[in-house]
């Protein structure tokens, strides 16, 4: 068949028929931005033609000169071809340019693109349970990867650096003393002054001391240090550990024969398991102090008074329970800051995602774990 002309020159642009079925687009000449682009109008009618083709080929042997204007043709009229179900050849065109367009049609932003675009409701609704079901099946792989690390660990076999423990734990631990401090504070403050408001008409200010302790250790301490360590910790892990994936650090572990699970999941994961507990602890005191500043300025309280008040309260069962909590809590940070980073995309956007899923998924995980423990201890009569 006779080689039709595009909307540009036939020196730029042209394509024919080898076959009944087959569309060569031919590519020519210098393709420069300053010239403009030819457009694509022209191809795309010969798919709607009385006999439209079902594979596309190009040939570019009299291709002098170009620039990203070639690519994007190639990667719009490619687009077109995936639309209408069109098989493609990409071999003849050069080399360099074809892997510039393979990279340009990976880039994760251009998939969700694609997909945000199109399907109805029960399309939408199966691409998502697809996603929940892959998504359980990544962390269940994942928490028998860790559980493995873990037996690994008990019988002395595991691979990690003691230094780098010792880092994650100085990072968990004390770097985070002053936010703790400062929310724990303030929670035992609101904690008492919303008690104070209701018990001075009943004349019963001093078990303000009660409302405070019983609900730092049980509850308050526990979930706001698991919340703030979300935000802090957790987000940390995943951008560290994203980071490492897009520069494909975890990639040279594997062609080195180390476990990236052991060299660096696992130290986070001791690391919120030892401090955690701590942090707790600190919190509970530094909630209980926050609320005997409240006693003491609204309430007349002395402050040895508040105090012997709040040991009187609080049992070793629940002191015992809520650092239980909290160690669960760091399991549950390390974990879901390790899991994203893992599943972390290769552009530097991904790495942002990570961060921001780490933070959703370890608060909620806290929240529903805290919900369990409510329902457990109730049983118990905790």
């Amino acid at each position: 068949m006779a080689a039709a002309e595009a909307n540009t020159t036939k020196e730029l642009l042209s394509f024919s028929r080898s076959e009944v079925d087959t569309l060569v687009v031919r590519l020519g000449g210098a393709w420069r931005l300053r010239h403009g682009m030819p457009s694509i109008d022209a191809v795309a009618r010969e798919f709607i033609s009385p006999t439209p083709p079902r594979k596309v080929v190009f040939e570019a042997s009299a291709l002098s000169h170009w620039d990203s204007s070639l690519v994007s043709f190639v990667v719009r009229l490619n687009e077109l071809c995936r639309v209408r179900q069109l098989q493609t050849d990409l071999a003849g065109l050069p080399a360099g340019l074809q892997r510039i367009v393979a990279l340009a049609e990976t880039v994760p932003e251009t998939k969700a693109r694609g997909l945000a675009g199109g399907g109805g409701l029960l399309e939408r609704l199966g691409l998502g349970l697809v996603g929940a079901f892959e998504g359980a099946g990544e962390f269940l792989d994942f928490l028998g990867q860790i559980a493995v690390a873990t037996g690994k660990l008990v019988r002395g076999k595991a691979r990690y650096r003691r230094s780098d423990l010792l880092d994650v734990i100085q990072q968990c631990g004390a770097n985070a003393l002053g936010i703790v401090t400062l929310i724990s504070f303030l929670v035992g403050m609101i904690l008492a002054f919303m008690g104070a408001v209701q018990l001075q008409q009943f004349g019963a200010a001093i078990y303000v001391a009660d409302l405070v302790g019983i609900g730092m250790v049980r509850e308050m301490g526990a979930m706001m240090t698991g919340i703030i360590m979300a935000g802090r910790t957790g987000a940390a892990f995943a951008a560290e550990l994203g980071t490492m994936k897009v520069t494909e650090e975890l990639d040279a572990f594997a062609t080195m024969g180390i476990s990236s699970v052991e060299f660096l999941v696992l130290p986070r994961v001791i690391a919120l398991v030892v401090m955690m507990p701590m942090l707790c602890l600190y919190a509970d005191f530094v909630g209980v102090l926050g609320g005997a500043s409240v006693g003491y300025t609204m309430l007349g309280l002395t402050f040895t008074t508040y105090l012997r008040e709040t040991f009187h309260a609080v049992t070793l069962t629940q002191l015992i329970g809520g650092l239980s909590k909290s160690t669960v809590y760091g399991v549950l940070i390390a974990y879901a800051g390790c899991l994203r980073g893992f599943q972390c995309g290769n552009s530097s956007s991904a790495v942002g995602d990570a961060a921001t899923n780490a933070v959703v998924t370890g608060i909620v995980a806290i929240v529903v774990a805290c919900g369990i423990f409510a329902i457990v201890f109730n049983v118990l009569g905790i």
